[in-house]
């Protein structure tokens, strides 16, 4: 059994071969899951586990505080470790760092989403919020859409968004800061959203025809990120209909509302990645969510303990 942190393997990977690795994962037999979320005021505790025979067994507890990059010193947003078994004994293999895997994860379940239903000739890419994600995403969708020639990011505080705009600058990435959101996803051709919000940031009726969205941030049943007018609209699909119908306020709250039922969601991975039809013209919104179950972790913990070569 091996200890496998940030630094041991964050440079061996590539998103490339993160958005293989999950489409590959979704060709095996459908896992079995479980999640369990502890929650006070803004914090929580997500712990997730899966099963996938052939690939393996995974546990991932984190702790979610989004008060801690304020402090002095800042602290992780995110924190915890995932534990890895074999699928055909049970031994514990390795221990991964948590932050490595939601990381690696997050933004690959997005790319691939993308890879799947985004226009090809998508040229703008706009990310809404500036955590730790939106650099995450900027690294992915500018690796695996390289026709991507403009990239943007909108927060609501200007100046977290001026930050990473010149961190990413720093590494050869020119990202643009925009000053009216209306404006920016008018003009974006990708979309993706990574923030804490508890009410839409991203409406409707600001999306043009052939735009491709990706909701990352809502994964409690209080959350959300899209407004009703973007569901209805576009066309829905989503990572996995387990973990996100029933389970995410991006789903469960219009659903309840009416607005829209079960009958919505077009499509999942294990619908996208075996042969189903995902995105029909050049002028359909596509709506993805990007709900990161245990699967995915599962799926990316191999990938990171094949490539460390523990």
């Amino acid at each position: 059994m091996k200890f496998i942190s940030f630094e041991d393997a964050d440079s061996k990977l590539s998103w490339t071969e993160m958005a293989d690795a999950l489409e590959a994962g979704h060709k095996l037999d459908r896992a079995e899951i479980g999640d369990l979320l502890l929650s006070k005021q803004d914090r929580s505790l997500l712990s997730r586990a899966a099963w996938i025979d052939g690939l393996g067994i995974a546990l991932k507890s984190v702790t979610v505080f989004p008060e801690n990059p304020a402090k002095t010193p800042p602290e992780p947003t995110v924190q915890g470790a995932m534990l890895i078994f074999g699928s055909e004994n049970g031994a514990l293999e390795a221990i991964v760092d948590g932050p490595l895997v939601t990381k690696w994860k997050t933004a690959g379940d997005s790319v691939l989403g993308a890879r799947l239903l985004a226009r090809k000739d998508a040229a703008t890419y706009l990310v809404i919020g500036a955590g730790t994600v939106a650099k995450s995403l900027f690294q992915a969708y500018s690796e695996v859409f390289p026709g991507l020639t403009r990239f943007l990011i909108w927060n609501r505080t200007r100046q977290k968004a001026e930050q990473l705009a010149e961190e990413m600058q720093q590494v050869g990435l020119a990202v643009e800061v925009a000053d009216d959101l209306a404006i920016a996803v008018g003009e974006a051709d990708i979309i993706s959203t990574a923030t804490m919000a508890k009410s839409p940031v991203l409406r409707g009726e600001w999306v043009r025809p052939g735009t491709h969205v990706d909701l990352i941030g809502a994964y409690r049943p209080d959350m959300r990120e899209a407004d009703d007018d973007l569901l209805l609209k576009g066309s829905l699909f989503v990572d996995s209909r387990e973990t996100t119908i029933g389970e995410i306020g991006e789903l469960i709250i219009p659903m309840q509302a009416g607005v829209i039922s079960a009958d919505h969601v077009k499509g999942d991975f294990m619908d996208l990645c075996n042969g189903a039809e995902g995105r029909v013209s050049d002028e359909e919104i596509t709506v993805f969510k990007n709900g990161g179950g245990a699967h995915l972790d599962l799926m990316t913990g191999a990938m990171i303990v094949r490539r460390s070569g523990a």
